[in-house]
């Protein structure tokens, strides 16, 4: 059978992660809007009778200043060394730009082969297709390209189609039933990172981490969760909280769905925001929190 890993990179918000969750079709990475979502290096694995290809999310390529962001580049940029395939994710819909040229130029090698998955191409005009895959063909040691549309289902089994086309024959990776090698601890964790993206805007939400303090399972199926969002000012922790506590019991209560949706019992959820300033240049406070050079279990 074919079997294989294959690095999924790009730009932040290019749309890799919400492109994994429907190849796979669950959810194993979260997905909102602002760039850096993905923080750490997440498996989706998809199995069928006749292959099985592992597919390693990466945190998305973006300019900032922080130690945190170092970090996550050297994941990406690691990641993609060590794979069968690399699957670059590109969003046409504004535009095919030099920037993202030369970032496209720069994963290819010549080792590995690199194919281009166009994404969000059911919001951008029609018109601009053709273009935008003759600019990205113009990059020299292109295998293929691929215009897909994650949100519509467009092209995806033309994608895998391409993609088994670069795989070894060889042994499943995994056993089939697996399609993550991420707890559900580690994605409830996620999930409430999820909802503080989509609710708050602008750098708050860049500033927050999640932290597990308990995830236990009662006896009458029941999952009680306890949170810590840790924050970098006290100002950002009154946002967060909100007025007489409104923002954080919406999070929360968001946050809650999703999981009884991803856990499949019931769940009771206490949430407590803490501040941590700014955790995301310090050494100790990043690796204490489980962002390492190498994914965060």
């Amino acid at each position: 059978m074919k079997s294989g890993t294959v690095a999924v990179i790009g730009k932040a918000n290019a749309g890799k992660s919400t492109l994994i969750n429907v190849i796979v079709g669950e959810k194993v990475a979260i997905v909102s809007p602002k760039p850096q979502t993905t923080r750490d290096r997440i498996l989706g694995i998809l199995t069928t009778d006749n292959y099985q290809i592992v597919f390693e999310d990466t945190p998305g390529f973006y300019r900032s200043k922080t130690e945190l962001n170092k970090k996550m580049q050297k994941t990406a940029r690691k990641t993609a060394k060590d794979v069968d395939v690399v699957l670059f994710v590109l969003d046409g819909h504004d535009g095919i730009k030099e920037e993202d040229l030369t970032l496209l130029s720069s994963c290819v090698t010549g080792e590995i082969p690199v194919i281009v998955a166009m994404s969000k191409t059911d919001i951008m005009p029609k018109e601009n297709i053709p273009e935008n895959l003759v600019k990205i063909a113009s990059v020299e040691g292109v295998s293929e390209i691929i215009p897909v549309s994650a949100r519509k289902n467009r092209n995806v089994h033309e994608l895998i189609q391409t993609i088994l086309k670069y795989l070894p024959t060889q042994a499943k990776l995994f056993e089939e039933d697996i399609i993550s090698d991420k707890s559900s601890k580690f994605m409830v964790s996620e999930i409430l990172r999820e909802k503080i993206l989509l609710k708050l805007d602008k750098e708050i939400p860049h500033g927050v981490a999640v932290l597990v303090n308990l995830f236990e399972k009662k006896p009458n199926g029941v999952y009680e969760i306890s949170l810590d969002i840790v924050c970098e000012k006290q100002n950002h922790k009154a946002i967060i909280i909100g007025k007489q506590g409104a923002m954080i019991k919406e999070i929360s209560a968001f946050a809650r769905q999703d999981m009884e949706k991803f856990l499949g019992a019931k769940v009771f959820l206490t949430t407590f925001v803490k501040v941590k300033e700014n955790w995301r240049d310090r050494e100790s406070l990043i690796t204490e929190f489980g962002y390492t050079d190498e994914s965060k279990a």
